[in-house]
């Protein structure tokens, strides 16, 4: 909010949860309620989803739109993204039944990593150490009555640093990046289960590889994850809601007033 009126835009602050919206209403009178531009910071990936989709029918201009949020928010569709652009990611298997999984798991080799298709903050991701513990992960999520967990999108477990790297891309520039070192007991590097961040270089390699990643899902404002994997970095995770506190206490880059630039652009184009 501060940046954005030190800017001089008129910057209006709107909770999802207290929305109630006439889908009859004209595009006209949406965008006298929600401006030119809307910045999507709904916490609530489904949420935020739908609400895109709305102002988008109306007229208004999403960031990121309901396109990007499409691809970004299920991580099969952010991987076949960003295989088909050409950019490298883990090994990844996908089945729809437990035995199927079995053989996913096997494929990829154990240790592998187990992820919900849809979720954020490193919730619901595990790794599997073996076919007994495969056994057990898999009999506990067939008793999810969520349809999205009996997909099993299954990567393999890179072998890396105790870290991975978020990147911050802010249309056709990558703001900053830092690594995300995991915490003493756990694996995940996630600032939400305790992740620490640090200042990253931002090598030629490194930017290449996120802007490829990027433009692959449809550009925006966007968190891109990599791995520095033994053949060279792969990206594991693309953000379209992406969180920076963690990413603003280790970086100099000024994270917000980028985006508030970003979606001033937006207007005038």
């Amino acid at each position: 909010m501060r940046k954005a009126r030190s800017k001089g835009v008129d910057l209006k602050i709107l909770d999802a949860k207290t929305l109630c919206l006439d889908l009859q209403e004209s595009g006209e009178r949406i965008k006298d309620q929600f401006g030119s531009v809307v910045l999507q910071r709904c916490i609530s990936h489904f949420r935020g989803f739908h609400l895109t989709a709305f102002l988008e029918s109306k007229g208004v201009r999403v960031i990121n739109s309901f396109a990007v949020a499409d691809i970004c928010g299920n991580k099969l569709f952010t991987t076949l993204a960003l295989q088909k652009a050409g950019v490298p990611t883990p090994k990844t298997t996908l089945a729809f039944t437990h035995k199927a999984a079995l053989e996913a798991i096997q494929k990829v080799g154990y240790p592998a990593v187990l992820k919900p298709v849809t979720g954020s903050w490193g919730r619901m991701v595990v790794r599997v150490k073996d076919l007994e513990s495969a056994e057990a992960l898999l009999e506990m999520r067939e008793q999810f009555s969520n349809p999205l967990y009996q997909i099993y999108y299954v990567q393999e477990m890179v072998p890396r640093p105790p870290r991975d790297i978020r990147t911050i891309v802010i249309g056709e520039r990558v703001a900053t990046a830092v690594y995300r070192y995991s915490p003493p007991d756990d694996w995940r590097t996630n600032v939400a289960v305790g992740g620490r961040t640090e200042p990253c270089p931002l090598t030629k390699e490194l930017e290449d590889t996120v802007l490829k990643a990027s433009t692959a899902v449809g550009g925006g404002v966007l968190g891109v994850d990599v791995m520095e994997a033994p053949n060279g970095i792969v990206v594991h995770e693309v953000n379209s809601t992406v969180e920076f506190r963690g990413a603003s206490r280790a970086s100099k880059a000024d994270i917000p007033g980028l985006i508030i630039d970003y979606a001033i652009e937006q207007v005038r184009s």
